[in-house]
């Protein structure tokens, strides 16, 4: 019997490929158990800013079991399209908003041909049964790349609950404080979508440190980040224009 010759191109170029084989089996297994545990958090962040856009900061608070277990007692989910018609059959976890987002035209109108999916939430009271908030997700776009958020509309659907935002580039410090509640709580509690039979939202002003608490269409702005800003505004105002069937069949 002939002795294997491990110098020779053959074992070199078998042992490398069965290292290969190994290792990409290996590098398989470790990213479906990572993929599983990054969805569960995504999901989880998902909820947890429905709950914080009509809650408060309140939920920041909460363990994630406590956080899972308030948003099954208490939201409900669908899906609508832009002319405020349920979405039988559509989950709104596989609703990819980034995708969605892409449907719409420069100035926030689908472009021609095209049907948007839009998740809506809605918060019941404690024992379950009557709505108290509706939270409605938004996607943009801030100075740098994509913004989003979850605003929470009362059960008037005109005065804003709260308005949780996060982004994926904004500036530190300036832009990207969007995601302090401080920035955040000026959009909660006395803030009017409407005026009168009209849809305006709510816009974040230039510059920063005046009191906008009179203007029920106002709200104050961030020193050095006006872009950003246009985005938030924007991105409230698009996806409330989408989401004004569902609103207007509701405030009948």
């Amino acid at each position: 019997m002939s002795k294997l010759n491990k110098n020779s191109n053959g074992y070199i170029f078998g042992f490398a490929f069965l290292i290969i084989v190994v290792c990409a089996s290996l590098l398989s297994t470790v990213s479906g158990a990572l993929y599983e545990k990054q969805y569960q958090e995504r999901e989880l962040e998902r909820k947890k800013f429905i709950l914080k856009s009509a809650l408060g900061s309140e939920v920041d608070e909460m363990e994630k079991p406590a956080i899972a277990e308030l948003y099954d007692q208490r939201v409900k989910e669908s899906v609508i399209n832009s002319k405020g018609e349920v979405q039988e059959g559509i989950a709104v976890n596989t609703i990819d908003l980034k995708k969605e987002y892409k449907k719409l035209e420069k100035n926030g109108s689908l472009k021609a041909g095209q049907s948007i999916n839009l998740p809506l939430y809605e918060v019941k009271d404690e024992s379950g049964n009557a709505t108290e908030y509706y939270v409605m997700p938004t996607y943009g776009f801030g100075l740098w790349d994509n913004i989003w958020g979850y605003l929470a509309l009362q059960k008037d659907l005109n005065t804003v609950q709260g308005f949780v935002l996060d982004h994926k580039g904004e500036t530190p410090g300036l832009g990207a404080r969007i995601t302090e509640d401080k920035v955040q709580q000026r959009y909660s509690g006395d803030k009017k979508i409407f005026e009168g039979s009209d849809l305006v939202a709510v816009r974040m002003m230039k510059g920063e440190g005046n009191d906008y608490a009179s203007k029920p269409h106002e709200v104050d702005g961030m020193s050095g980040a006006t872009l950003t800003a246009d985005g938030v505004n924007a991105m409230m105002r698009n996806y409330l224009n989408l989401y004004l069937s569902f609103i207007n069949s509701k405030k009948q």
